[in-house]
């Protein structure tokens, strides 16, 4: 064993995310290197993703602060970590997992648990003088992924009455993820000229994500905002720039009635699917996300069949970063797409076990933050060591998004010649 390796100290901290909530960082330290990883949260959360451990006392930060998880570390974590070897990635997760007991991951805290598991990865990676993408995929992680922005926010994401909770620009037809970016910063741009106009300057508040939070009614108008925004820009929507959408199914369903609310009325199954036909008929729609609750198998099942050649059906909450509800969904054809989201596992190993197999069974993968992140830039990494064709991390605006941004110029500028960027191949995906 080489010592440079051996994990010496645990420790964490509570700091603040996006959203001025408390938040866990953990730090690893090794003979030659030191991994920090701080843990996101979710607006939007599926209630089979690992449980983030909070104190619940009101009087303190509201119930939000995370001095529980940080103890956790302190005194479960730190000592069982200790002398062993950063690089054994597996071995520790699996040890993190049997610490905790649970299978969600709610007596440590699944978020203790990410921050652990991401900051060994850094601490190993930068004890080894390597770039974590480097570390975490090798020589041949080398391919940038697709920038999809968040350009409008709604649902859960902003203080408006649109349903849908992301619409984004995915900018695809460019040679480099460099002038991907810039495509997208424009057409952004170009949104908030329109929204001024439109809707008055109120209209250019930003939501969660970075996006615009406009005093919209109606999908529709969203949509067509973008579709002008890309015009202006000069780019041609369904050539250089396409749309994706990210419903949040679970969001917008009544249990009760058994239907959806859109827009102001109420949808059963067969009126989803007949809205979402007509949004990929006159939108350029690369990926519907989480179109229905995260139980409805039969409606992703109908809507991936409806657009097989055409769209990406997208699993979020469905999924939730999770190998084994991956597996049931790949057995009904549920999707054709899946959300990435670290702190959704639980730990690294988790989360690259979840990847590996839907792309096994050719399935697209997106790495994702969350609405609640932080300057930690971890997923810009993930993303290109794991080969995630596309990387979901909000607009270009607020920094813990460009963070992410700027990070993947850093990567694209160290790679130099040897990049590579996905671009138009997802096209080729979606056509089969």
């Amino acid at each position: 064993m080489d010592d440079d390796f051996i994990i010496q100290r645990v420790d964490a901290l509570q700091v603040l995310d996006s959203r001025g909530d408390p938040t866990i960082e953990v730090a690893v330290s090794t003979k030659r290197g030191v991994g920090r990883a701080i843990a996101p949260s979710g607006a939007s959360k599926s209630r089979f993703e690992a449980v983030e451990l909070r104190d619940g006392d009101p009087k303190v930060y509201r119930g939000r602060s995370v001095l529980r998880a940080v103890e956790n570390v302190r005194r479960y974590i730190a000592p069982a970590l200790a002398g062993l070897d950063s690089r054994a990635q597996r071995f520790i997760d699996r040890k993190l997992i049997e610490i905790d007991g649970t299978p969600n991951k709610s007596r440590i805290g699944g978020n203790a648990i990410t921050a652990t598991s991401l900051a060994v990865l850094k601490a190993a990676s930068d004890s080894m003088g390597v770039p974590l993408f480097r570390y975490v995929g090798g020589l041949r992680a080398s391919v940038l992924p697709i920038p999809m922005m968040n350009i409008i926010n709604g649902g859960a994401h902003a203080g408006n009455d649109l349903a849908f909770q992301e619409f984004m620009i995915v900018p695809v037809g460019f040679d480099s993820f460099s002038e991907s970016l810039r495509a997208g910063v424009e057409v952004y741009k170009f949104l908030k000229d329109i929204l001024k106009e439109r809707y008055g300057v109120a209209a250019i508040n930003l939501g969660d994500e970075g996006g615009f939070s406009p005093p919209m009614k109606s999908i529709y108008e969203a949509l067509d905002a973008l579709s002008e925004a890309v015009k202006r820009a000069g780019y041609d929507l369904g050539g250089s720039i396409y749309i994706s959408l990210d419903v949040a199914g679970s969001q917008i369903y009544d249990q009760g009635s058994g239907s959806y609310v859109v827009d102001g009325s109420r949808r059963d199954l067969d009126g989803m699917i007949d809205l979402y036909m007509d949004i990929v008929e006159r939108y350029s729609i690369l990926s519907i996300e989480d179109p229905f609750h995260e139980e409805d198998a039969e409606g992703f099942a109908r809507l991936v069949d409806r657009l097989k050649g055409r769209a990406i059906v997208v699993g979020d909450d469905l999924l939730s970063t999770n190998a084994e509800r991956l597996r049931r969904a790949l057995e009904g054809k549920q999707v054709t797409g899946a959300l990435v989201k670290v702190n959704q596992a639980g730990t690294f190993t988790e989360a690259l076990e979840y990847v590996e197999l839907a792309r096994d069974r050719g399935i697209i993968t997106i790495m994702s933050h969350r609405s609640g992140d932080s300057e930690d830039n971890a997923i810009a990494h993930l993303a290109v060591g794991m080969g995630t064709p596309m990387i979901k991390t909000g607009a270009p605006a607020r920094s813990e998004r460009t963070s992410k941004y700027n990070e993947l110029l850093r990567i694209e500028s160290y790679l130099a010649g040897e990049s590579v960027f996905f671009g138009e191949k997802i096209l080729l995906y979606i056509a089969r």
